[in-house]
Formats: C-alpha cells, structure tokens, sequence
C-alpha cells in the first residue's frame, strides 16, 4: 500500500469536506496545487483567509458584505419597499443578473426541510417579520427555490407575512421545478420576476 505524505493526505481531506468534492476530486485538486508556482499557491490561500476575515453578513439583510449595513440595504436608488426574500447569498447574484429588481433583499441562509433537522427556527424568518413590521414595506416578493422545500418555506412564510399587510408575491413558473435559482439563465429569472402572481 502506497503512503502519502502527511501534508498531502491532510490537504486531499480537507478538500473532500467541501461541498460536491469526492476523494477523486480532491485528490486532483491537491496534486493540481502540488505542481502550481508558489506565489499562485499563496495567493490562494491568502483569498481564502480574506474571505474567512473580511466578509461577514449583514445586520439588516444578511447578505455577505465587507460593510454593514451592505451597500444594497444603505442605496438610496434601491426600492426600500420591496423585499426579495432568498433561500442563500447566490441567489441574489442571480436575480441582479437580470437587472430586473430593483428593491432590497433578504437572505434566509436555507430552507425548511424536516428531513435534514432544518425547521423555522433555524432561518432568518424573525428577522424578516421584523423588518416587514419595522420598515414600510408594501411587498415581499418570496424567491425560493421551486423545488419540496422552498415551496413549503415559500408557503409557511406567506402564512406569516399576509396578516401583517403586506402584499406577498412568488416568482412566475419560468422557473423549472427541482432547480435552483443560482443555475437559472437571465432571461428564465426576469420572466419569472415578471410574472410574479399574489399566493393566495
């Protein structure tokens, strides 16, 4: 049996706890880095220890950002009377390539799911009801993923927000069902922007 040096072996494992890397992966990965320049290598790994130092998440939208309150929650050309409420930071990456919204954001950091332990407990829900009850906010528009879980997240949150007033709106079905907002093409997300209905 072939040893690899303890350097190696700890690297390929770290690598195989990130998201979708197997041990095939991460074994490519590590020899890629083996045989890359040194400067490239460090300027890896300090992008890595800026992120880590650097980006935290907002108080008010909890979007990643160097600055808090993010630069989207303090722009005055932005709509403060809209809310987009996404499942994950990505999402809202997403939906800023369609240049079609222009109100605020907030990130609820996952989706209920009883399968993996996830209840309401566990997102940015009160956070959002704050915001809705605080701000004068007209419309929440509810961009969770279609798929079991952003639907019953999508649905639990429109329970919640529609005694408070406010007008709760869902993406159109541009959007296939199973997908995920951060793979959608511009032109699937600004269709169903557009077409976002009233949930009843």
């Amino acid at each position: 049996m072939v040893s690899t040096a303890e350097p190696v072996a700890r690297l390929i494992e770290e690598f195989t706890k990130l998201p979708g890397i197997g041990p095939k992966t991460a074994q490519r990965l590590t020899f890629h880095l083996l045989r890359m320049p040194a400067d490239q290598a460090r300027g890896l790994a300090r992008a890595i220890l800026e992120v880590k130092e650097k980006i935290r998440f907002c108080s008010v939208c909890f979007n990643i950002t160097e600055t808090d309150p993010c630069p989207m929650c303090r722009g005055e050309e932005r709509d403060h009377s809209s809310i987009c409420v996404v499942e994950e930071p990505l999402d809202i990456l997403a939906l800023e390539r369609t240049r079609e919204y222009k109100g605020t954001y907030h990130v609820l950091h996952g989706a209920i799911s009883p399968m993996e332990g996830i209840g309401p407990d566990d997102l940015k829900i009160r956070e959002l009801l704050g915001r809705v009850r605080d701000q004068k906010i007209t419309e929440v528009i509810l961009a969770t993923n279609p798929n079991l879980e952003g639907e019953a997240t999508a649905m639990y949150l429109a329970g919640l927000l529609r005694p408070l007033g406010v007008r709760v709106t869902r993406l159109a079905r541009g959007l296939p069902v199973g997908g995920d907002l951060e793979y959608a093409d511009e032109v699937t997300l600004a269709r169903a922007l557009q077409g976002r209905r009233e949930i009843s």
